[in-house]
């Protein structure tokens, strides 16, 4: 059974329901089994300028999801992406987190990933 890690960017995707019927599938078995996102996108979720009602939708999802914070294997493994590829500081933390854990990362930003030995992408939007 698939592990993932669930980026950012598809968090609003997921609360709108913008998802075709197989991403919005493949959402529901990331988040049913407990969603996985690293400490990286909670900061991003929680800095959203949205309303009240998006940013308590936003709360209770973070509340529901199992926070992996930065380790040192995270540490090693980002500096090592960041040594060799083109990559951001975040972008390498969620990247090194996903390759860290054995986590599929969920992410509408394939190109940020692009060419990251290992680390296996699936795009809801192209489910």
């Amino acid at each position: 059974m698939e592990r993932y890690l669930i980026d950012t960017n598809v968090v609003s995707g997921y609360l709108s329901a913008s998802f075709s019927t197989v991403g919005l599938a493949l959402m529901d078995v990331a988040i049913d089994a407990v969603p996985n996102i690293s400490v990286i996108t909670q900061i991003e979720l929680l800095c959203w300028n949205t309303d009240e009602d998006t940013l308590q939708k936003v709360k209770d999802f973070i509340s529901d999801s199992n926070v992996l914070n930065i380790n040192l294997d995270v540490i090693a493994e980002c500096v090592r992406l960041r040594r060799t590829k083109k990559i951001k500081t975040p972008d390498a933390i969620i990247a090194a987190t996903a390759l860290v854990y054995d986590y599929q990362l969920i992410t509408n930003n394939e190109k940020d990933f692009e060419n990251i030995k290992g680390l296996k992408i699936v795009n809801p939007y192209k489910a």
